[in-house]
This record gives structure tokens, sequence and C-alpha cells, in this order.
């Protein structure tokens, strides 16, 4: 899966960080970065049709609003998805965005993590609707449809007795493993410093998320030992 982004942000270094944030996470690639509404459209444009997949959209820009150039992509039928990074809070520009598809609302001020989230849980849904449409073909059911909802709307907030700062750490080890040999929680405990106890908690709390999955790992005496294997989703 490749995802195509166009950012759209006019303050220069918040468009430098959503770059590096997007590009980060793999399965997702930016191919433009406008400053302003017009040269959103004209991006969109130069891409051509089914050349961006995804627009992180802010709704406050120099010459236009973000709202005017959600409507500019509906009206022109481009199959862009849009997230919305703004500091917009106002209900009226909130339910508009909505109205017109905005996929996910996030605001400002927000951290890299927090944008990763949105962006991770944009890509199962992505995944998800694929597996389906390929299990089943071109038409979805009512089940297919929420279970692709739901993953849109889920991103990896951490559960009661969990932190962001160790969620993190647990997730940082993970990506430096091998993905098909993943990490046990033993392992987790000892790469990030916590208990076996609050590792296993953890890995449970991303699998539960579907950002890993689990699998025993055989080998040497006794009974086989359960590894939590990074996914597309991490």
């Amino acid at each position: 899966m490749n995802v195509r982004v166009l950012v759209v942000e006019d303050d220069p270094v918040l468009a430098a960080g959503h770059r590096r944030t997007v590009d980060a996470v793999a399965g997702f690639t930016v191919v433009a970065v406008a400053h302003n509404g017009r040269d959103a459209l004209a991006a969109v444009g130069k891409q051509g049709v089914g050349g961006v997949d995804l627009v992180l959209l802010d709704m406050t820009l120099p010459d236009v609003d973000g709202l005017t150039v959600l409507r500019a992509l509906r009206s022109a039928a481009l199959p862009a998805d849009v997230i919305a990074v703004t500091a917009a809070r106002e209900t009226a520009v909130v339910r508009q965005a909505l109205s017109m598809g905005v996929v996910q609302y996030l605001l400002k001020p927000f951290t890299a993590s927090a944008l990763e989230d949105r962006l991770r849980a944009y890509a199962r849904f992505r995944a998800e609707v694929a597996r389906v449409a390929e299990a089943a073909g071109p038409g979805l059911d009512q089940q297919a449809i929420d279970a692709a909802l739901a993953e849109l709307r889920t991103t990896s907030a951490p559960a009661r007795g969990v932190t962001s700062a160790t969620l993190e750490n647990v997730v940082a080890a993970l990506r430096e493993v091998d993905p098909a040999v993943g990490l046990s929680a033993t392992e987790a405990a000892t790469a990030t410093g916590v208990s076996r106890g609050s590792a296993r908690r953890y890995l449970e709390h991303l699998a539960g998320a579907g950002r890993v999955r689990r699998e025993p790992r055989y080998g040497g005496s006794g009974r086989p030992e359960l590894a939590y294997l990074p996914t597309a989703a991490l």
C-alpha cells in the first residue's frame, strides 16, 4: 500500500513537520505541499485524478478557507480522502467539514504521535476495505462497512493503566525487531525497562488495536512462548 499525501498548511514550519511525520509512517508518501488554497487545488490538478489519495487540510488558509478547498475537491469528484489538521474548532466549521466527508478531525496543537495515530487508523481502514473487497467482490455488506468504519475511527489512545510514554517505548522496540520474529513480553520488558507484567499489558493493548498479532514461538524446552509481531498498522 502506498498512500499519496498532499499537505496543505500555511505555516512552513508546521508543514515541514507534517511532511516528516507522514514520510516516517510506512506506506505513506508526501507528493506535494501547499501553503494556500490556490496552490492546494493546483497541486491536486497537477497530480491528476487518482494522484492524491489523502489530503491533510488546514481549515485556516491565507487566501481561502479550508472548507472552500474541500468543496472544490468534492465538486471536481476527486477521489481523495481528507483529514483536517487545524485550530478551527467552531461548531459550524466542524459540522460542515464532516458533512463533506472529512474522515478525521485533528485539532492543533497536536503531537507527531497523534498524527501518526490518525494515519495508521486510516491505513487500517483502507486495508480492511481492500481485504473485504478481495474476498467478497465489489459489493460490501453492512458488517463489512461497519468493520471498515470502526478501523477508521479507532486510534491507539492509551487505555486505562497504559501511559503514552511507555506505549511509545514499546512501539519503538517493536519497530526495531524483525517483524517475522516480534517480541515476547520478557523481551519487551528488557528493551523498555518495565516489568514483564507491564510489558504484556502494553503488548495486549496493541494487539487489541490490531497493531500487533500474537503467535506462539516454539524452540527450546517447555511451553511455547507467545510472541507479538508487528502488523502494517504499527
